[in-house]
């Protein structure tokens, strides 16, 4: 799954020189977002002292926000269309790769041709996807947990007021914590995943015979006997993703309201200010969904843990071998 793409002489120049450049642009977004978080606390406090700003000073704050937005913009687009274009030369290589052992075997696994066309594509976009939300989640945990550590001090608790950077082991501890339970809770649902996509692929199989040859395949029975074993599967699958749901939905909610419930107070006594408010609520819900980043994404790992076990069931079947496909570009 990666060697066809990441040790082909073919590929690995711009697998290795894209990811690098994509890596970069996540890099300058994280290095912009610290922009935004020191925007908050300037933009917010200058509300705070209305009396000694002018409307100038409200207009160079704009300003500066439009001038962060255009560069954060341009970066996210560029990053995109580049992610895009490397996932599919990603995918042609892994394609290609096996199409040359599968020619050669006999008997298929069901849905080969399925794993093929749209599970090659669907792993290589969905680890693209989560791939690059966990660099930028440590990128970002990286650039705030300094901030973040500083604005601890500003805590003025019974018990925890005086432990050094407490909002950043608060973040930390909720997180895991939070890992945990969504691993507990959501335990049965790559299994139940990948037996959706098995009768999918029967469902889909029958219907692809059928517009070749409507009298021996496609008939009432056999289509409705095929479609009640996928709803099925979808419906048990339904009711483990519901009370998943619920549990994530409400951890997600509870927590946005923490970083106020723990600096909150010092704004009414006034050893804070708004923009420190608001500045250390932003830093802390970053490195907070930052540490969250695998909870936050379950149902995306779910749905990648099942597409990596139909891939790897059928690299056993046509007899893969990364190292005989390698020496076959050579």
């Amino acid at each position: 799954m990666f060697s066809s793409f990441f040790k082909s002489p073919k590929w690995r120049i711009l697998a290795w020189g894209g990811l690098v450049f994509i890596l970069s642009l996540n890099l300058f977004q994280t290095i912009l977002n610290v922009k935004f978080n020191e925007w908050y606390r300037s933009f917010y406090d200058m509300g705070g002292n209305i009396d000694k700003h002018t409307i100038d000073d409200f207009y160079k704050q704009i300003s500066l926000f439009f001038w962060i937005s255009l560069w954060f913009v341009i970066s996210v687009v560029a990053e995109r269309y580049l992610t895009r274009v490397w996932v599919l030369k990603w995918r042609e290589a892994m394609t290609f790769s096996y199409i040359k052992f599968w020619r050669k075997v006999e008997n298929d696994i069901e849905g080969s041709s399925q794993r093929i066309q749209e599970d090659i594509y669907r792993f290589t976009k969905t680890l693209e996807d989560v791939g690059m939300k966990i660099v930028y989640a440590f990128m970002t945990l990286f650039a705030f947990i300094p901030i973040l550590w500083g604005l601890s001090k500003g805590i003025n608790l019974p018990y925890i007021g005086d432990i050094p950077g407490v909002l950043v082991w608060i973040a930390l501890i909720v997180s895991i914590g939070g890992l945990a339970v969504s691993w507990f809770v959501g335990r049965y649902l790559p299994r139940l995943e990948y037996n959706n996509q098995k009768v999918e692929a029967a469902f889909r199989k029958e219907l692809v015979f059928a517009e070749e040859d409507k009298q021996n395949y496609g008939n009432e029975y056999k289509i409705n006997s095929l479609f009640d074993k996928l709803k099925f599967n979808y419906n048990k699958l339904f009711l483990h993703y519901l009370y998943f749901d619920v549990w994530l939905n409400t951890y997600s909610r509870i927590l946005m309201v923490v970083p106020y419930l723990m600096i909150g107070p010092g704004l009414f006594t006034k050893a804070i200010t708004l923009g420190v408010l608001i500045q250390t609520a932003n830093a802390f819900n970053k490195v907070r969904v930052s540490f969250s980043v695998f909870t936050n994404n379950w149902t995306t790992i779910t749905e990648l843990r099942s597409i990596h076990m139909r891939l790897r069931e059928f690299e056993k079947n046509i007899g893969y071998d990364p190292k005989i496909a390698l020496q076959n570009e050579i």
